[in-house]
């Protein structure tokens, strides 16, 4: 799907035809969105902005040359935006062309802070002028949400360690919740650092007007301390998470102890049978029968009885 917002009479008017393209001048299109295009949407934009469109393929390289460069007539971005789930968060490529102050952008999902800039870009057109507002209005708005998703991740991050000053049940799924963060947490700050690092390519580059450079600064200060809090919530993970394995780990040992102690206490019971149901030691019995009771009952419950104050006395029960 293509969406072409243009400059007419004051106003700034969408329209979803390639068609338009051959009544327009390039000076009156402000921004081009082509969000999933056909093949015929991407050869009519290229024809129109008069340089070509990379591929998918090409836009979700990790090279720095990939993710950021310009020729003659345009400036060619690539940056990966943070889509939150209900567990995990994935990460989508979004295109940015800027050539002579049209911007164009392709991605091939939808995405919230598209659908609200657009909104915006029709109820106050003079505040976008021109492409390179809106690139950098799109930045803004998508800092925002990211930032959004850190503080809900801390607020999570937040619960779990209440949970456990609570002493609540941790166990194997909370681990794996811990885990599900962690990662969640290491993708948002992935996405930020990835804008980062365009966004200081996009201040480096001639074609771009140095009128809109001191927003550009701004964002770069905003990313700086949005890294800084994606660490420090990281770090709290990291921490999280060798609690609940010492927990764990303690839990384990209350175990082994009790195992220990069962095993010490049938040792001398098991002994003593095994010493009096011998051959021997039963002819003694049969000869003196009154001796086999309280002589057995002795060696079964003294033994029994010490382990267990020794036991007691060292604080190991």
């Amino acid at each position: 799907m293509i969406e072409i917002f243009y400059k007419s009479n004051g106003q700034v008017l969408v329209s979803q035809s390639e068609s338009l393209f051959q009544e327009l001048q390039r000076s009156d299109v402000i921004w081009i969105d082509l969000f999933a295009p056909s093949g015929d949407e991407k050869r009519s934009t290229e024809a129109f902005l008069g340089t070509t469109i990379q591929s998918r393929a090409q836009a979700e390289e990790i090279e720095s040359s990939s993710r950021f460069f310009e020729n003659d007539k345009a400036i060619f971005a690539n940056t990966n935006f943070v889509i939150p789930g209900p567990e995990e968060y994935s990460m989508e490529t979004v295109s940015f062309i800027i050539c002579d102050g049209v911007l164009t952008t392709i991605r091939e999902v939808p995405l919230r802070s598209f659908v609200d800039l657009q909104r915006r870009l029709q109820a106050f057109p003079k505040k976008y002028a021109n492409g390179y507002l809106v690139f950098v209005s799109i930045l803004e708005q998508r800092v925002d949400l990211d930032a959004d998703m850190i503080e809900l991740m801390s607020k999570e991050i937040a619960q779990f360690s209440k949970k456990i000053n609570l002493g609540e049940d941790v166990n194997e799924e909370f681990l794996l919740d811990i885990n599900q963060l962690q990662e969640n947490t290491m993708l948002v700050r992935e996405n930020i650092v990835d804008k980062q690092r365009v966004i200081s390519s996009v201040l480096k580059s001639n074609k771009y007007p140095r009128e809109y450079q001191t927003k550009m600064n701004v964002l770069l200060k905003d990313i700086s301390s949005l890294i800084n809090h994606t660490n420090f919530s990281f770090e709290r993970l990291e921490y999280l998470q060798n609690t609940v394995l010492g927990l764990i780990n303690l839990d384990q040992n209350k175990i082994m102890k009790v195992f220990t102690l069962v095993s010490l206490l049938l040792m001398p019971p098991t002994l003593v049978t095994g010493f009096f149901g011998m051959n021997v030691f039963g002819d003694v019995l049969e000869v003196r029968p009154w001796l086999s009771i309280p002589m057995i009952s002795f060696l079964l419950i003294v033994p029994v009885i010490v382990i267990y104050l020794i036991f007691r006395k060292k604080n190991m029960l």
